[in-house]
């Protein structure tokens, strides 16, 4: 049996274009199976801002620097292998010290043939 679905609504503030001084605010309706208890306005929020977060730390870096939106791999099962190699050269750049993923990849092609075998240890 499939449980119940909830749909809720969370408001944003008003927020205020600095450019051109115009205010909107934003509505988003949400689906999920929590229960009318369980998903607060402030709990959902908290599970929107989580889910942004790995959004921009993953999936914006992904589209970003390895232009993964652009990839003409759609076959089988090459998409999924495709984007974990992406997410593994960023955890590697990462755990090597680099906060700018695009500048770490121009670095390590300066020297292809011996920085990715050093930023994974193999050198």
């Amino acid at each position: 049996m499939l449980p119940p679905v909830l749909t809720t609504r969370l408001s944003s503030p008003h927020r205020t274009d600095t450019k051109t001084g115009k205010q909107s605010r934003e509505t988003v309706y949400v689906i999920t199976d929590l229960t009318s208890r369980q998903a607060s306005p402030e709990r959902i929020a908290t599970i929107l801002r989580a889910h942004r977060v790995i959004e921009n730390r993953l999936h914006f870096v992904r589209d970003t620097a390895f232009r993964e939106n652009a990839s003409k791999i759609r076959t089988g099962r090459s998409p999924e292998n495709m984007a974990t190699l992406r997410s593994f050269a960023i955890n590697q750049l990462r755990d090597a010290g680099h906060t700018n993923i695009a500048a770490g990849l121009r670095t390590t092609a300066l020297r292809p043939y011996e920085r990715p075998l050093a930023l994974l240890g193999l050198n």
